[in-house]
């Protein structure tokens, strides 16, 4: 099936994702959409698939991304697939004896990208996380045409497995819009003090930025708007 025939043609947009889960993706998505926002922007949010959530009205994530959007839409229409289980999206659909809709999670996408200047897309896991027998995370950020905002915890060890993760996002065909650095804990370790130092010293003309512990924008300040309608190939 060419999955690529179910949903339209591309835009404006970038794809959040993460080098692991809870590394804090979906406080920046939050931050980014804010900005597009303020700038007098329509911003759609789309979140494929989320694990984790007791009832309908819980889909935190979706919540806090349509909240930020500041559009009356449904939350069925920011995340069109959620599943009790902790697990991965395929394991918790199959604990419900349920499968993942693969064309659903393309053509959700959809609604947003017919009425918004830009979409927001945020990802499930990491980067390469499985989110259904034939698709990953990587695979939804190619078919949709959208460049990467690479999300890592500001701690020890980010950057190695930063520089990693966007080697192989690379590797398949992916090109990383800019590095944002989570500090998701109040008391972070002593690396945070240079790791984002470290990283721009190998990133080229990669932007990249911390999103300090309960803050809504990031530091420095990015121009999300030149970032997500520049095309991907010069941003490489």
């Amino acid at each position: 099936m060419n999955h690529k025939e179910s949903y339209a043609s591309a835009g404006p947009g970038l794809l959040i994702a993460g080098t692991d889960t809870d590394v804090g993706k979906t406080t920046v998505a939050v931050a980014i959409v804010r900005s597009l926002v303020a700038g007098g922007l329509r911003v759609g949010v789309y979140k494929p698939v989320a694990t984790g959530i007791i009832s309908s009205d819980q889909v935190s994530d979706a919540s806090a991304l349509l909240s930020a959007s500041k559009r009356k839409e449904v939350l069925e229409r920011v995340c069109p697939q959620s599943f009790g289980a902790p697990l991965s999206p395929q394991r918790a659909a199959e604990a419900e004896g349920k499968q993942i809709d693969e064309t659903l999670l393309r053509s959700g996408i959809n609604v947003w990208r017919t009425s918004s200047d830009v979409v927001i897309v945020e990802g499930a896991g990491g980067l390469f996380s499985p989110l259904a027998k034939n698709t990953l995370v990587s695979d939804l950020a190619r078919d949709f045409g959208y460049a990467i905002v690479l999300v890592d915890r500001d701690r020890l060890g980010c950057v190695g497995r930063t520089l990693g993760m966007i080697i192989a996002a690379r590797s398949v065909g992916l090109d990383v819009a800019a590095v944002i650095l989570s500090r998701v804990d109040e008391s972070p370790d002593q690396s945070t003090s240079t790791n984002a130092t470290d990283l721009a010293q190998r990133l080229g003309s990669i932007p990249i930025a911390v999103l300090e512990y309960g803050k809504l924008r990031e530091h420095p300040l990015l121009d999300w708007q030149e970032i997500a309608q520049c095309n991907p190939s010069c941003i490489k």
